[in-house]
């Protein structure tokens, strides 16, 4: 790059903003990490900045309007003389990227989840003023032929955007005390309401040593908790060629070619289970104290990955499991593969190999057909089930996706709230219940922030220094926690580590309760 080149971006302050689920956190970290490390800044304010990404999510409506909304009003600031630099990334302009291009000129470019390993360059060109055409821009919309069932992860350039925090010493230090790990790609479940097939692509799975050797990385730079992340995470299967040393000892590969060390003189077959990967990073990544997953897929979990969650202290006793419905009608219709039967088949499994598991899911309500009978069974799923948890949507066609076309969206927005509503109250009386069951216990807490009751409380009265400091965290079953400390000195050097607290009050959303042991930073 020439010295032209790199002056012109130094002088770039880069916003960026994240819609959607933690793949899209995960995506803008990696992207943040790689345009920073090529000289690009970044600030906290959408009106100081030289060039504006936002990171899309396409599986929700509102998440849609948001962002839409912002590019609106970025369109009247460019009217009026603002130069401004508008990028969109992810899932959104991956389905519709030639009618955003068509409808909001003021888009410079788009780059769909499978291209971001091309961003540096498509930005490149944007900051200094060299305008794609639109059949150019078109084309970063995403080329599908890298997302085919075929494509070997290893050879994939998207694999160096994955391990660009492992090969760059100075992205690994900015790590913080929680990590995503990405372990799949993709989706090859097609439920009749969803996008993401379309728009991240059939199902890819990461080899297993660049995983390890990504989570290794991460706790060197300081991470304590790492979540893997995949659609449908369980489903984990990566089959390889294993080479051998002289001494018949496998030789580890961290990347697309990239061996680890010594010479192979021959070759085997080797399958990595969802249920071996976790095996591994728990045996191998000791300082990894915290090991989650999202999100499951509840059709041929085994129970090789229910023993090795027992059997590995420091892998969570928590499962994110989205039923969707509790109607086999609807779960037909929405292409979901399993009965209510076998998901609660599945959480018997569970809570029987992990007596203190707790599960969490996803509730959709007002699907094209849904009756008051559907509505109800969905609501004796959850009484069954006991979720500590549920996140709940109401169904919204998507364009791109099966049920848009298939079926009438025919269920009045008055069930749908109602029905909404009805559904949070029954799951925060349960969660309630789950709650409480904690009353007394010590549980042991990841502890995140300072809580923002002790912010807004700090603000008001500011009597920060001389006041109690409250912390947030979540215990390994994912409950959020809080308890107080004396000084926002001390609850500094707590945040990103593990502590001791008894329980002595619950809610529907949270355990409060009292510090009870020392702690190390």
């Amino acid at each position: 790059m020439s010295n032209s080149v790199e002056q012109h971006i130094e002088e770039r302050s880069i916003f960026l903003e994240t819609f959607g689920c933690q793949m899209n956190e995960l995506d803008s970290e990696l992207v943040q990490g790689q345009l920073f490390s090529l000289g690009y800044s970044f600030c906290d304010s959408r009106s100081d900045a030289d060039v504006i990404l936002f990171n899309t999510c396409s599986v929700r409506e509102q998440a849609e309007n948001k962002v839409l909304s912002r590019i609106g009003e970025l369109g009247v600031e460019i009217t009026e003389g603002r130069q401004v630099v508008i990028g969109m990334l992810g899932c959104l302009p991956e389905r519709e990227g030639k009618r955003l291009l068509g409808k909001y000129p003021q888009i410079a470019f788009i780059c769909g989840p499978s291209e971001l390993d091309r961003l540096p360059s498509i930005l490149q060109q944007a900051v200094l003023g060299e305008k794609m055409s639109t059949t150019d821009r078109v084309a970063l919309q995403g080329n599908r032929s890298r997302r085919l069932a075929a494509l070997s992860a290893a050879d994939d350039t998207l694999e160096l955007l994955d391990l660009s925090r492992v090969f760059d010493p100075d992205f690994r230090t900015s790590t913080g005390s929680s990590a995503y790990v990405r372990i799949t790609r993709g989706c090859n479940k097609f439920c009749t309401y969803c996008v993401v097939p379309n728009t991240r692509g059939a199902e890819i799975h990461r080899p297993p040593d660049a995983i390890v050797e990504e989570c290794r990385s991460l706790a060197q730079s300081g991470a304590v908790e790492i979540t893997l992340l995949g659609q449908t995470v369980n489903h984990y299967r990566y089959t390889h060629n294993v080479a051998l040393n002289s001494d018949g000892e496998e030789v580890p590969q961290i990347g697309p070619s990239i061996t680890a060390f010594s010479k192979p003189v021959d070759e085997t077959q080797r399958v990595t289970t969802f249920a071996n990967l976790l095996q591994r990073i728990h045996g191998e990544v000791s300082e990894i104290e915290r090991l989650r997953f999202v999100t499951s897929y509840p059709k041929d979990f085994g129970d090789d990955i229910l023993e090795v969650m027992r059997d590995c202290p420091r892998i969570c006793n928590y499962l994110h499991v989205p039923a969707q419905s509790g109607s086999n009608r609807i779960l037909k219709m929405m292409n979901r593969g399993y009965t209510v039967e076998e998901y609660l088949e599945f959480i018997e499994r569970a809570r029987k190999i992990i007596p203190d598991v707790e599960i969490a899911g996803d509730i959709i309500v007002g699907f094209p057909t849904e009756t008051e009978e559907d509505y109800e069974a969905t609501c004796d799923l959850i009484r069954k089930v006991r979720f500590k948890n549920n996140f709940v949507f109401h169904y919204s066609p998507r364009p791109g996706t099966v049920a848009i076309d298939r079926f009438k969206d025919d269920v009045s927005k008055e069930d749908k709230r109602r029905w909404l509503n009805s559904i949070l109250e029954l799951g925060g009386t349960i969660s309630g219940d789950v709650h409480k069951a904690y009353e007394g216990q010590t549980v042991d807490v990841f502890v995140e922030r300072i809580s923002p009751k002790s912010t807004k409380q700090a603000q008001v009265e500011l009597m920060w220094e001389s006041g109690r400091v409250q912390l947030s965290g979540r215990t390994q079953g994912d409950l959020i926690c809080v308890f107080d400390v004396g000084s926002e000195e001390e609850a500094n050097k707590m945040i990103g580590t593990v502590v001791h607290v008894e329980v002595t009050n619950s809610g529907p959303l949270l355990l409060e309760g009292t510090i009870c042991c020392n702690y190390e930073k």
